[in-house]
């Protein structure tokens, strides 16, 4: 088998576009566009961009400034949330700094709590999620925060968010989460066209290129250069074929992916938030009323924070075959406890619904557990290889 031993250049144009992000949004300052900073895929960037404004991913992957957190915040908590913390209250996230409001979410107690003390620096607005998808109520309540939302922007940036205007922006979110898909689904090639972490490379650095009409052009452009090169032969070896579930991933946790990849297998596809959790499912444009489908879309993905979380198990069981998945890899950060305590429901599903192999693996964002992940990840491809 011909191995494929050149990277279509605009790799490395995302892999740049996360370390020079922070310039493009000083150059976006400068010529006064508004920014509003986020730390979930739940906010709906439709209304941010049908209000005229950039919304930018902040900065929460990394153990830097979690010292620092843990001056005001407990120990024994997540490390995401003391790291969002900890670079915010320490002015080290420039995507923060540029950041004329920062929009958080009810998605956990500690995120909930750690949002009262951001707000003391910083201009903060919450967004509250429905605690389950089961009750119409629960539906009813999202659809009055998206109005909420809406209305807040209109006040804080001074503007008008018409109807219209949201529409043209579902349309555009659309066409970039499609060409997402059609970039992350080359996962589903077997042998393999790409490594898990180039995968998880452009979807990660997609984050930090602002101009969505760019961002679809690199996408397709990147996509159609790996099809004529893996038709043309150019692909890897098989290996044992691993999905990444479970809490957000990138940063210091794609020790993960290295421990996957150095090890014996390859990670052909990721249920995160990062890559499919909120791209697999489309805004209907046909939907007469834009707030009903910004609900519809928003209230369906599979994050642990909300029950049921059937999402979460279907959208497992298409990729798991849509990959030819061998095993999955539950990545859950220490102290996360609705991916914990998730856990076992998804253990169970893919055990006995999918009959697949599953591994839970617990980390931080430290690198004090490199060897011990390696050891238990390779144990757990040798044992998919036998």
């Amino acid at each position: 088998m011909e191995l494929r031993t050149e990277l279509p250049e605009v790799f490395a144009d995302f892999s740049e576009a996360r370390k020079q992000g922070f310039l493009a949004v000083k150059d976006l300052k400068e010529k006064g566009q508004p920014v509003v900073g986020v730390y979930c895929t739940f906010m709906p960037e439709e209304l941010v961009l049908a209000g005229g404004a950039v919304q930018i991913s902040l900065c929460s992957t990394s153990d830097e400034t979690i010292g620092d957190a843990e001056e005001d915040l407990p120990r024994n908590l997540c490390p995401l949330i003391k790291a969002s913390y900890g670079f915010a209250k320490m002015d080290k996230c420039p995507y923060f700094y540029f950041s004329d409001l920062v929009v958080g979410e009810t998605t956990c107690d500690g995120k909930t709590k750690m949002y009262e003390y951001m707000q003391e620096f910083k201009p903060t607005y919450l967004m509250q999620l429905p605690h389950t998808r089961d009750l119409v109520a629960g539906k009813q309540f999202w659809r009055s925060e998206m109005i909420r939302f809406k209305e807040k922007l209109e006040d804080f940036f001074g503007v008008e968010i018409t109807e219209d205007k949201i529409r043209e922006a579902i349309r555009l979110k659309n066409r970039e989460r499609q060409a997402k898909q059609d970039f992350y689904r080359l996962g589903q090639l077997n042998p393999p066209a790409l490594s898990g972490s180039e995968i998880f490379q452009v979807m990660y650095g997609s984050q930090y290129k602002f101009d969505k009409a760019e961002v679809i052009d690199m996408l397709e452009t990147t996509t159609a250069k790996v099809k004529a090169e893996y038709a043309a032969g150019k692909r890897l070896d098989k290996k044992p074929r691993i999905l990444v579930t479970g809490s957000p991933i990138g940063g210091a946790t794609e020790k993960v992916i290295r421990a996957i990849e150095e090890n014996g297998g390859v990670v052909v596809a990721y249920e995160n938030c990062t890559v499919a959790k909120a791209v697999e499912r489309l805004v209907d444009e046909n939907e007469p009323d834009v707030y009903q489908a910004l609900t519809d879309k928003y209230m369906n993905i599979g994050c642990a924070c909300i029950s049921n979380n059937n999402p979460r198990k279907e959208l497992l069981g298409t990729m798991i075959d849509d990959y030819q998945v061998d095993g999955v890899v539950d990545m859950v950060l220490q102290n996360c406890t609705p991916f914990s305590v998730e856990s076992l429901k998804i253990k169970r599903f893919l055990n006995e619904e999918k009959h697949i192999p599953y591994m839970y693996l617990e980390t931080d964002y430290s690198t004090a557990d490199i060897e011990q992940i390696n050891t238990r990840v390779t144990a757990f491809l040798e044992m998919l290889e036998a």
